[in-house]
């Protein structure tokens, strides 16, 4: 009896409470789409796929209006600075994911004994590659609106409330963040590797 009265008392509080309408959020904008970019503490290759076609949909996609931006937009050259910075980091955040996607088909090293497995190998090396290479890219991007960051005209003009990206931007200028060095590293030895892998016979 009492289970019954205690059943009857949550099913009338279930069923007094109004049912509220939900709205649907249209992802439209640059900033939108970022905040769907995430990082797991362990990554799986899926992952990085997730996070490589939200940061290029935020790439293509248009600004909202400055009173909408995070933090408050004082000036038309701060709003231009910040335009220029979002975009030079969402192309080293493609960077890093292609670095990720990269490395969980990447082979560090070629033994004798993986002659058996040479084709996986093979075509998990090349994906990889391509990885590597579309990282270039991205650092060629990354660097053009890096140069648009750090024209003159900005010498006096840092957003605070962007620190970590007006951190990034230094680091390209003084070349301590430097992509393409990494990268091209890793594209000579993986391409040492694979062709290594292609000249070994099927005998183990």
């Amino acid at each position: 009896m009492k289970k019954l009265l205690l059943i009857l008392v949550f099913a009338g509080i279930l069923f007094s409470v109004p049912l509220t309408p939900t709205h649907a959020y249209m992802v439209k904008y640059k900033e939108d789409w970022y905040k769907l970019y995430h990082v797991h503490y362990q990554q799986y290759p899926d992952d990085c796929i997730e996070n490589i076609y939200w940061l290029e949909k935020a790439a293509e996609a248009d600004f909202c209006n400055p009173q909408y931006v995070d933090f408050k937009i004082e000036s038309e050259k701060q709003w231009e600075k910040y335009r220029y910075l979002f975009q030079m980091h969402i192309n080293l955040k493609l960077i890093e994911q292609h670095l990720r996607l990269g490395r969980t088909y990447d082979k560090k090293c070629i033994y004798f004994y993986d002659s058996p497995w040479k084709d996986e190998y093979l075509r998990n090396m090349e994906k990889a590659l391509s990885c590597y290479e579309a990282g270039l890219y991205y650092w060629q991007e990354a660097k053009v609106w890096c140069e648009k960051a750090s024209a003159p005209s900005f010498n006096f003009l840092f957003i605070t409330d962007k620190q970590a990206w007006e951190d990034e931007n230094a680091r390209i200028v003084s070349g301590d963040l430097d992509y393409e060095r990494m990268l091209t590293r890793e594209i000579e030895r993986l391409k040492k590797n694979i062709e290594e892998l292609q000249q070994m016979d099927k005998t183990y």
